[in-house]
């Protein structure tokens, strides 16, 4: 092959490489920036011919009756007590279960985490009925530690698979560093290993986040009133400001996705140095 074919050929595989990727950006971006142009539109323009793909006057009212309404921010704070309480309770009793699975040896030890990597492959809606009967039976039917205790059936052994892997790959030495300065196994967890873990903890506690913000299943199944409805049944159930009938207020609904997304990418720009170090460091066999 001459070198100004080789060139050519370089020149081509390059040139199908920016254009696949930007193919790919393109698919990846265009959902949320059309929710976006859908938030800033008069309701007039939301479904005009032909497609009004950025508005001439862009407007925030979508924006505001969003924030007005006190049943959207009361679904706010119930999704980030949940959201917050789910994670906080995965990273507590997942640290603790994936330490113990990772360094000690015992009895039924991969038994036990086989276990715990087949809950991750379950779908939502096959232990759905078994579920409800376990929260109507507690009592937490319309209750926000229904969603808590649902979440982490999912969210807890995630967390204690891939922490599991951190505190495998953790050199042997520094718990026998500690144990002979006289540090108890639990000292040596909480002052030592735990910190050294740190880029999956923040790895599992923001999928675990996000996991539990996002959800609308089980949200959708285990509250009824609307004191007790998350961002997702919020945006779902949500109802016009003004005026009756049955109007769907597409605006409004997109001006919210936009709001309850935003945390979401602003946690994951603020913490993607350890989310790529610690899926990275995951991925590695110790």
């Amino acid at each position: 092959m001459t070198p100004a074919r080789r060139r050519v050929l370089r020149r081509l595989e390059r040139t199908l490489f920016w254009v696949l990727l930007g193919i790919i950006v393109l698919y990846l971006i265009f959902p949320f920036y059309w929710a976006i142009r859908s938030a800033i539109v008069p309701d007039s323009v939301q479904f005009a011919t032909p497609v009004v793909y950025w508005p001439a006057d862009p407007t925030l009212d979508n924006f505001r009756k969003v924030i007005a309404s006190g049943q959207f921010r009361r679904a706010v704070l119930n999704s980030t007590i949940v959201a917050g309480s789910v994670t906080l309770l995965s990273l507590l009793v997942g640290a603790l279960g994936a330490y113990a699975l990772g360094r000690f040896s015992f009895r039924g030890r991969t038994p036990v985490r086989y276990v715990i990597l087949s809950m991750t492959m379950f779908p939502s809606v096959s232990v759905l009925g078994g579920l409800y009967t376990l929260i109507t039976q507690f009592g937490l039917y319309n209750r926000l530690g229904a969603l808590v205790y649902s979440y982490l059936i999912f969210t807890l052994p995630f967390t204690v698979w891939v922490l599991m892997t951190f505190f495998r790959q953790l050199p042997r030495d520094l718990e026998e560093a500690a144990y002979v300065d006289g540090a108890t196994p639990f000292q040596t967890f909480w002052r030592i290993m735990l910190p050294l873990s740190a880029p999956g903890l923040v790895t599992t506690g923001l999928l675990a986040f996000i996991a539990a913000w996002n959800e609308f299943l089980y949200a959708l199944s285990f509250t009824q009133t609307p004191d007790k409805r998350t961002v997702t049944l919020a945006i779902f159930y949500f109802s016009p400001q003004t005026g009756g009938g049955f109007e769907i207020p597409w605006g409004q609904m997109m001006a919210a996705t936009v709001l309850v997304t935003l945390p979401l990418i602003v946690l994951t720009l603020i913490f993607q140095r350890r989310i790529i170090a610690g899926l990275t460091a995951g991925a590695v066999k110790g």
